[in-house]
């Protein structure tokens, strides 16, 4: 049986599609009650929330063997990269953190009923104290506000990917006067306004707050 196309760069297996599923049925059933998602993109999961999300999966390292992903909130992107890695990397170990304790509930139901290798941090960013070669983010903050968040998170030689919309390089350029790091802006397959940014190299300008 032929794989299923997600996105540009990304097909998955009939079996993974089907946990994708579960996932879009219990997430429309859950945002009757908490605001996980917009309901105006509810129609479109798999398109506005799922590929978007699993867009990142082709770029993690192939040496990277955790993934933290932060301010999970619905589980975009880290909660579609572990459903993704459970057939092709059983071995990259997601952390979700989300400091909302109702949709920390709501990650925690997904990731045991698709059998994924993620875990749920129900914490602030700023108090998680682990490290992962993978840090991820999307619709979270500004790129200079999660450097600071992902800064103490990433090991050495880590990668961060951040997903970014059409201001990505007002943001980038804001971030160059407190940060110094390299990035590679991936073209996105799902918003022709958007971007992937890969981030490595980070740190911050000495002299700087």
């Amino acid at each position: 049986m032929s794989d299923i196309i997600l996105c540009a760069g990304v097909s998955v297996s009939r079996e993974t599609s089907l946990a994708l599923d579960l996932y879009a049925g219990r997430l429309r059933k859950w945002n009757r009650a908490i605001n996980l998602v917009a309901p105006s993109t509810l129609p479109d999961l798999r398109e506005r929330h799922f590929a978007d999300s699993a867009q990142l999966y082709p770029l993690i390292p192939s040496a990277a063997r955790t993934l933290c992903d932060l301010g999970s909130g619905a589980g975009f992107p880290g909660l579609i990269i572990a459903i993704l890695a459970k057939e092709t990397r059983p071995d990259l170990a997601v952390t979700l953190i989300e400091s909302d304790k109702r949709k920390a509930t709501f990650l925690r139901e997904i990731a045991r009923e698709t059998g994924c290798n993620a875990v749920v941090s129900a914490t602030r960013i700023e108090a998680y104290d682990g490290k992962a070669d993978v840090v991820s983010a999307r619709a979270v903050a500004n790129l200079s506000q999660l450097f600071t968040m992902a800064e103490p998170i990433l090991g050495e030689g880590g990668v961060a990917l951040f997903s970014k919309g059409a201001q990505a390089q007002v943001e980038i350029d804001e971030a160059r006067t407190v940060w110094d790091f390299d990035v590679v802006k991936h073209a996105s397959c799902v918003d022709d306004a958007a971007s992937i940014l890969e981030i490595r190299q980070l740190s911050r300008k000495v002299g700087t707050p």
